[in-house]
């Protein structure tokens, strides 16, 4: 029998064959999404991406027979377990041939580090950390991610349960279709709350850019933090991810919500690039800023990532009021289709609200944890 052995990335050349490794599972798969290469690097970039100032990673590569045949990433997120009150450590970065034996190995190596780390608990997947391709497809195999979600063949449930992960949370992802989201209830609730609470919902002033991406986060630390595994991003962390969303942000589908002239709340929507990613099979730069160029007006779905109010303003409607002209804006501007995602099963007002835009849950994702 083959010996199948685990090591660390260490070289630039073990980097990239980390990264190169995704292609191996999802070969001839017409629903997994090719990254961008540059993307990934910079996802794994220890010194220079932000989200490492405040969490130590480990990545392991397994191989047998001189070849690749899996690998994985182990995280301690220190800013996660200040915001909980937890001592958990967490796994991403999880791709397997279709093989206990290999997927063992790696999950060892990963509790072995979190372990030798002091954490009492492994969670994931999370790759690297909840802000980033979080949970496991377990629901919705048939059908392209949307845009930054994660995607794994459905053999991948079982390798993780099999080793003893068991279901700490469900995230759903919802369908939204212009043809169902807009009703006279949904309009009637959507103006009362307008004239009730003064409000003015504006789009993203790209003129006025880090101005505005400062507000967007200081809304969001208000209002994310308590919603279960949420963690803020960092001043450092957010001006990182903005600077990348900048080049395919449409800024007439980033709203703010304002009452009485007080920014409350937000929603950010992005057209679902992975409609042209997926052709992009290398991976490559150019030819995926080539077919954006070309067909980026072809696009007619979104994803709604991020929607809600600060705290104080949750129970006055605004939050409806925002989903309405997220739907209102998105068919407006030629985008008829759309997921809300993801949505955590503890969350009931973000679920109230998709199932008030009469959402259906296309795909399931779950979070896992093992007690160490």
């Amino acid at each position: 029998m083959s010996t199948i052995t685990v090591r660390p990335v260490i070289t630039k050349g073990d980097e990239k064959r980390f990264i190169k490794f995704q292609w191996v599972p999802y070969k001839g798969n017409p629903c997994w999404v090719p990254p961008l290469l540059m993307d990934r690097r910079k996802l794994i970039d220890r010194k220079n991406n932000p989200f490492y100032w405040h969490a130590a990673m480990e990545l392991f590569l397994a191989e047998r027979d001189g070849a690749i045949v899996g690998r994985i990433g182990a995280i301690v997120n220190d800013n996660h377990n200040k915001e909980h009150s937890e001592n958990i450590g967490f796994f991403g970065f999880f791709e397997c041939v279709n093989d206990q034996g290999v997927a063992d190995a790696l999950f060892d190596a990963a509790k072995n580090w979190l372990k030798a780390r002091g954490v009492t608990a492994m969670r994931g997947p999370a790759s690297p950390s909840v802000n980033d391709e979080y949970g496991l497809l377990i629901e919705g195999f048939d059908r392209l991610p949307a845009v930054l979600m994660a995607y794994n063949p459905p053999y991948y449930q079982g390798l993780v349960e099999s080793y003893g992960f068991t279901k700490a949370q469900d995230l759903f992802a919802y369908y939204l279709h212009s043809d169902k989201v807009f009703n006279e209830k949904f309009k009637r609730i959507a103006d009362i709350v307008s004239r009730k609470e003064g409000l003015r919902i504006r789009q993203l002033d790209m003129k006025h850019f880090d101005e505005e991406v400062k507000l967007i986060r200081e809304l969001y630390a208000r209002g994310w933090s308590r919603n279960w595994g949420e963690v803020p991003m960092t001043e450092d962390e957010f001006n990182y991810t903005a600077k990348d969303l900048k080049a395919v942000v449409d800024p007439r589908l980033v709203i703010v919500a304002e009452s009485k002239g007080k920014p409350v709340g937000f929603g950010m929507t992005l057209p679902d690039l992975n409609r042209i990613l997926v052709h992009n099979t290398r991976g490559w730069l150019i030819p995926a800023i080539v077919r954006m160029l070309l067909f980026k007006k072809k696009i007619d779905r979104v994803r709604i990532i991020i929607l809600g109010v600060i705290p104080e303003y949750a129970n006055t409607g605004i939050g409806a009021a925002l989903f309405y002209e997220t739907g209102r804006r998105c068919v407006a501007y030629g985008y008829p289709h759309g997921e809300a995602s993801w949505v955590n099963e503890g969350n009931v007002m973000m679920n109230r609200g998709a199932e008030l835009m009469q959402g259906t849950v296309d795909k399931r994702y779950r979070v896992y944890q093992l007690p160490l």
